[in-house]
């Protein structure tokens, strides 16, 4: 039961991620983005039938989660293994070849993958895994994700761009729960994770029929939030107590001109998702 959280960054990514990984059926590493960079580059190997190619797919795959800003403690990848992992010569098979042994290292039964990009691959996610793939689609109000990044030194800074990325990943993952059962899909705000992140963590352990963990509450005194922290200025505040009143920013720290500018762009997301536009 591979677990895929799918959304946007600036969401909450972080602080779910290392939520989960307070419980022990479930490893949820800092992703080293697997899909993301190596999806592209895939064709380039040529064809990965043959086996020189297949093999300096995965000896790249490998590399790129040695090389991860926040590492995955502990774990020496055998290229031998994770190819013997692989059901098909590909970079999804690669992927998910290394998250298994990164899950067997530690003793879990599963693992999440938080690179909110796989919302850009799930085609290719559901023919490798089928119906065993869970989906967590973490959402927020696209207009506390505009303020956010817009302190943060990755992603947009223009209203206009963040809100029309930040719309187009919504409707792919709008889109794709029409066609996924419920029973593999769960949908979470960042406001409810925020607001009553107990409640939110019980229903989602229900859904992943995993127990629930009081620790899972306290991530923050955690290694991996320590690691994550100390690794970049993104990731700096998983080293506190959830964040309840971190909501509603845009009301403050936008400008009616920029809310406007939003939601002329993804004002019918934002409604979608109950967000009530204001289009000011």
């Amino acid at each position: 039961m591979p677990i895929f959280m799918i959304g946007t960054q600036r969401s909450g990514s972080n602080l779910l991620r290392l939520m989960l990984n307070q419980l022990p059926d479930i490893a949820a590493p800092h992703p080293p983005h697997i899909l993301q960079r190596m999806m592209p580059l895939e064709k380039g190997y040529g064809d990965l039938a043959k086996e020189q190619n297949f093999k300096l797919m995965v000896e790249d795959v490998c590399k790129l989660v040695e090389l991860n800003p926040v590492p995955w403690e502990g774990i020496k990848l055998d290229r031998k293994d994770i190819a013997s992992r692989c059901r098909n010569h590909s970079v999804v098979a690669a992927f998910g070849a290394v998250y298994d042994a990164m899950a067997e290292h530690g003793k879990s039964k599963t693992w999440c993958c938080k690179s909110l990009a796989n919302i850009n691959y799930l085609a290719e996610i559901e023919a490798y895994y089928g119906d065993s793939a869970r989906y967590i689609y973490l959402y927020r109000d696209g207009r506390d994700v505009a303020v956010s990044f817009r302190k943060a030194v990755v992603g947009e800074k223009h209203p206009y761009h963040i809100g029309n990325e930040w719309a187009a990943t919504q409707r792919i993952a709008l889109e794709q729960r029409k066609h996924i059962d419920a029973k593999r899909f769960f949908n979470l705000s960042y406001e409810t994770l925020t607001g009553n992140p107990e409640k939110a963590m019980h229903g989602l352990c229900d859904f992943l029929g995993v127990s629930y963990h009081e620790s899972m509450l306290n991530f923050h005194e955690s290694d991996e939030a320590k690691s994550a922290a100390s690794s970049s200025d993104l990731w700096s505040n998983v080293v506190k107590p959830v964040m309840a009143d971190n909501s509603n920013k845009f009301l403050r720290e936008m400008s009616a001109e920029d809310v406007r500018v939003f939601e002329l762009v993804a004002g019918d997301v934002l409604d979608a998702l109950g967000y009530n536009a204001s289009r000011r």
